[in-house]
């Protein structure tokens, strides 16, 4: 299809929430732009595990936000090429004791009342879901609905069916100022090649989406959450499902600064064994930390003890956008008429991408949301005034 020279939306940032905004304003019939000074998938989203799940999170807007997105990722399967990875394997979440269960237990009846399916699994049974599991535990809960997919790729295949549709997609190409009108309304933005000019912008730049927010003279407070992947040689499918223990869901909901780790651990097609979880703001610092991988390791041996003396192949880490509450900015920003923001999904962006970019294509065509957009509102945060600052 030839390219439209007239624009209704340039969208920052091309990684899978940036990508999956591209491919639904698309379907919706906007001419798009997708602009990103780096590769696709350059920033979180190469440096994500491909995580798809509703286990993690406590009934609420962003567990709606993750439902929503469990729909929307199962149809972008069928649409996909296989090359996305998509595994619908079901999660499985652990408790070392009985205190740990009984927190589970009540977790999972608020997940249920919100439309998720969570199954006990008592002691005796978890070996049947996950064989080489450590011996000891309490028992469980099941979460079929939990899946995973190679993030990178999944951005990629988006990207490429947006610019199918006609999507103009401008990699390495830094935006250096967002162009405004009369009243401070966006009509588009300055790069190095040339000016972009639209109507409509989203900041989907993930972690760097205070910069811009702060280049189009609004705030967004934006911060970094360092956190590491173990990355084993390949073995046959030892680990079945998503698992990973019950202080993971902690870990997730806390804004505490420090090195937070929790067992996170999941086979892939390919064979290496992903390992995980840690957390800490240390701004963008990418040094190695030897701590928390040795914490990794040590946790993922103590989970599944058939890991322990296997090679790990190498280590990767990234940034995860972290806003104050915990939930992502999706929406118009009242501040700037014409400015959507689409990020702060911390760890969930990937699981969530689907649903910000189908709400985020309703917004730019004013139709009805799939779901109530208001705990999202980029505006929560200084409604009071506009300000240059970065966050």
């Amino acid at each position: 299809m030839p390219k439209r020279h007239t624009l209704d939306v340039v969208i920052i940032g091309a990684g899978v929430v940036g990508a999956a905004c591209a491919y639904y304003a698309g379907r919706a019939g906007l001419a798009v732009a997708v602009v990103d000074r780096g590769s696709v998938a350059g920033g979180t989203t190469g440096a994500g595990e491909g995580n798809l799940l509703v286990s993690d999170k406590e009934a609420g807007p962003e567990l709606d936000l993750a439902l929503l997105s469990t729909r929307l990722w199962r149809d972008l399967a069928r649409e996909l090429p296989p090359e996305t990875e998509y595994e619908p394997k079901g999660g499985l979440v652990v408790a070392p004791d009985e205190t740990a269960l009984r927190a589970l237990r009540t977790f999972a009846e608020g997940q249920r009342s919100a439309g998720v399916e969570a199954r006990e699994i008592p002691a005796d049974a978890l070996h049947d879901l996950e064989p080489h599991l450590a011996p000891g535990l309490a028992g469980g809960f099941h979460y079929p609905q939990d899946a995973q997919l190679q993030p990178a790729r999944a951005a990629a295949q988006l990207l490429r069916a947006a610019a199918e549709s006609g999507a103009e997609i401008r990699l390495g190409t830094e935006v250096t100022e967002v162009l405004t009108g009369p009243g401070g309304a966006v009509r588009g933005v300055r790069t190095p090649g040339g000016d972009l000019l639209a109507p409509a912008l989203v900041n989907a730049a993930g972690t760097w989406g205070g910069r811009i927010a702060a280049l189009a003279g609004t705030r967004l407070p934006v911060l970094p959450r360092r956190g590491f992947v173990l990355v084993t040689e390949p073995l046959p499918r030892v680990v079945r499902h998503k698992v990973y223990a019950a202080d993971y869901i902690a870990d997730v909901a806390s804004g505490s600064a420090a090195l937070q780790s929790s067992p996170v651990v999941e086979g892939t097609p390919s064979g290496p064994v992903l390992i995980g979880a840690t957390r800490e703001r240390v701004g963008f610092e990418r040094s190695l930390s030897t701590e928390a991988l040795r914490r990794l390791a040590v946790q993922a041996a103590a989970l599944f003890p058939v890991l322990a003396d296997v090679r790990v192949i190498r280590a990767y880490h990234g940034f995860r956008p972290y806003l104050p509450d915990h939930l992502p900015a999706i929406g118009p920003d009242p501040r700037v008429p014409g400015l959507h923001h689409a990020c702060g999904h911390e760890g969930a962006g990937i699981g969530l991408a689907p649903a910000t970019g189908a709400l985020i294509a309703a917004g730019l065509t004013g139709s009805q949301p799939a779901l109530d957009t208001g705990p999202f509102d980029p505006a929560r945060f200084t409604a009071d005034q506009r300000t240059g600052d970065a966050a």
